[in-house]
């Protein structure tokens, strides 16, 4: 009795050094975890020749991490639910079962344009099947990141959509970082955040949560704005394990209708000071509410009308990459986030009143407070607040934030 429980001993021990079966510590069986293509997945990749890429080279593809930054177009091909819940920064989503629903969002995209398809996993077909679909329509550059989500969110931040944080605000389950300037978040913030202006992380790193699995979600001026990407990169790089970016941002929050911290003492005193500042203008241009602002609505409806002031320049203060990926037509770059404010006044235009923008209006609010702080002249330079988003074509969508009040 006793050799032959010893024989099933041996033999249990013999399967589980073979492979057949891991166990973890409740005992039950653990699936090997898969590093390649389930092969019902890569009969797909076979079937449409599709080239693979790796963690790495997603990375690269997503540039700054905005939905203007990326030099790839970034397909989540999962349903939309899941797209929502969490995707790699800068996607759009086309799910493989409502293909011809989304498929609109590419309308304009160059047919040669690189395309990297992902969605669920090694044993996920839905990142095929879109793929073979935008072949067929034509596309030459198509690609597959099959290890996909699983992978990517092990290893990175991912982008959050609205009911995300909406949920996390409601149940105090997330920690909110607006990576605006200060006066941006003191003018109004989603109820809840903290203050993690990018330019200033060094000083505010003592913010950061200790534990390093504290769930955290950063926000800034809109899909157009990097600075809640860098705060993103700065935690995924100490060490922090849940990071997730609100690409919609402020803007995005505003326009679901939802709560912000604006209360009722700061904008009755703004309503106080709009009076004043309506018919206050300098040298033909109309003076915004806040310093050194131009009055956002009115600029606007001159951009719109073609009737903007012979005195005035557009000066689109973002990197070449931004300004080459569409701007306003007629502004001129100058890339003001990494010269000093000596090297920013000499690039201005001495004869014309300057009129910084970019994509949210914080770095053009950045770059007055520069050379203000600089102790440069800003009696011609003024900042457009305003959130502007332009395609390749330079088709643009303005919308002026609402002044700061103070």
């Amino acid at each position: 009795m006793r050799s032959k429980s010893l024989g099933i001993l041996v033999l249990a021990l013999g399967l589980l050094l073979n492979g057949c079966a891991a166990m973890n510590e409740s005992g039950t069986s653990t699936p090997k975890k898969l590093t390649a293509p389930a092969p019902n997945v890569q009969k797909l990749i076979d079937k449409f020749q599709l080239e693979m890429v790796d963690y790495a080279y997603v990375k690269k593809a997503i540039g700054n991490g905005t939905h203007g930054g990326a030099t790839a177009k970034i397909i989540d091909a999962r349903p939309h639910k899941k797209y929502v819940s969490a995707t790699i920064p800068s996607s759009i989503n086309i799910p493989d079962t409502k293909f011809d629903d989304f498929i609109g969002q590419l309308d304009d995209v160059a047919k040669d344009t690189e395309m990297i398809v992902f969605c669920g996993g090694w044993k996920c077909g839905k990142s095929p099947k879109v793929a073979g679909q935008l072949q067929k329509m034509g596309y030459t550059d198509v690609k597959l990141y099959q290890a996909g989500m699983p992978e990517w969110a092990a290893r990175d931040y991912v982008e959050v959509g609205l009911p995300v944080v909406k949920t996390a605000v409601e149940k105090d389950s997330a920690l909110l970082m607006d990576a605006r300037p200060r006066k941006k978040f003191l003018g109004a913030t989603i109820p809840g955040a903290l203050s993690m202006y990018d330019k200033d992380l060094d000083r505010l790193s003592s913010r950061f949560p200790v534990d390093k699995n504290e769930p955290i979600i950063a926000f800034c001026g809109g899909y157009k704005c990097d600075k809640s990407h860098i705060v993103a990169n700065t935690l995924v790089a100490a060490g922090y394990t849940d990071v997730r970016v609100f690409a919609a941002g402020l803007p995005g929050w505003k326009k679901a209708g939802l709560a912000t911290t604006a209360g009722g003492g700061a904008k009755a005193q703004s309503a106080k000071s709009t009076t004043a500042a309506e018919t206050k203008f300098v040298d033909g241009i109309k003076v915004g509410e806040d310093e050194g602002t131009v009055d956002g609505e009115w600029y606007n409806a001159k951009l719109q009308s073609g009737a903007v002031p012979d005195n005035t320049v557009l000066v689109d203060i973002r990197g070449p990459a931004d300004f080459a990926s569409g701007h306003i037509p007629g502004s001129i770059n100058v890339k003001a986030g990494e010269v000093s404010a000596t090297e920013l006044a000499a690039k201005l235009p001495d004869d014309k009143i300057s009129i910084l923008v970019c994509g949210s209006g914080a770095r053009a609010m950045e770059a007055y407070f520069k050379l203000k702080d600089g102790g440069k002249d800003v009696s011609k330079v003024m900042y457009f607040d305003a959130n502007v988003s332009c395609d390749a074509s330079n088709t643009c969508e303005i919308e002026a934030n609402e002044p700061l009040g103070f």
